[in-house]
């Protein structure tokens, strides 16, 4: 499946709009990870898990996204976003979100 952030495809016509499609997905750090978190906070930097959790997360929240299209019938995604927040303060939610579409390639 073709997932875009933009409006339209190069070389492509939109021939039917499926509608709104989500894939979401919350995750939580386990308390080894926090703690770790936590110590590397103090010296300051990148802090590895969190972004290893948070990559995991977008992976499986577009995963879902796609898979959801899938299920209305479409072949493309256009407008894919992500969107983050927390939900208290050990847990993640990621939103991969975008408009289901079906696609044809033009002529020539």
């Amino acid at each position: 499946m073709l997932v875009v952030t933009t409006e339209n495809v190069a070389g492509h016509r939109i021939t039917e709009v499926k509608g709104q499609v989500f894939g979401v997905v919350v995750r939580s750090r386990g308390l080894a990870g926090n703690i770790l978190a936590g110590l590397r906070s103090i010296i300051g930097g990148e802090i590895t898990e969190y972004t290893q959790l948070l990559e995991q997360a977008r992976r499986h929240a577009l995963d879902r996204m796609v898979k959801n299209a899938s299920l209305m019938g479409a072949n493309a995604v256009v407008m894919m976003r992500f969107d983050s927040s927390e939900m208290g303060q050990t847990m993640s939610e990621i939103v991969a979100y975008g408009t289901a579409v079906k696609i044809e390639q033009l002529p020539g």
